[in-house]
C-alpha cells in the first residue's frame, strides 16, 4: 500500500436522534443518525407513524376499508 494516502482511522461516537451513543473507530470524526437499534420499529416491536402534511390520513382515507 502507498503510504500516506489513506484517511485517518480515529475512535468516534455515533449519536442518535433518541439518545443512544455508541463508541467505535471511523474515519469520520462524529456522526450523527436518525434512526438506530435502540428505536428502529424492526428491534422496537412498536411502530411510529410520522405524518408529514396528512399523508398518512389521506391514505386511510382513499383506502378505507368498506
Amino acid at each position: 500500500m502507498k503510504p500516506e494516502i489513506h484517511p485517518e482511522y480515529t475512535d468516534t461516537e455515533i449519536v442518535c436522534i433518541c439518545g443512544a451513543k455508541y463508541k467505535t473507530r471511523s474515519t469520520v470524526k462524529d456522526l450523527h443518525i436518525e434512526i438506530c437499534s435502540a428505536c428502529h420499529p424492526f428491534y422496537t416491536g412498536q411502530q411510529k407513524l410520522v405524518d408529514t402534511a396528512g399523508r398518512v390520513d389521506k391514505f386511510k382515507k382513499k383506502y378505507k376499508m368498506k
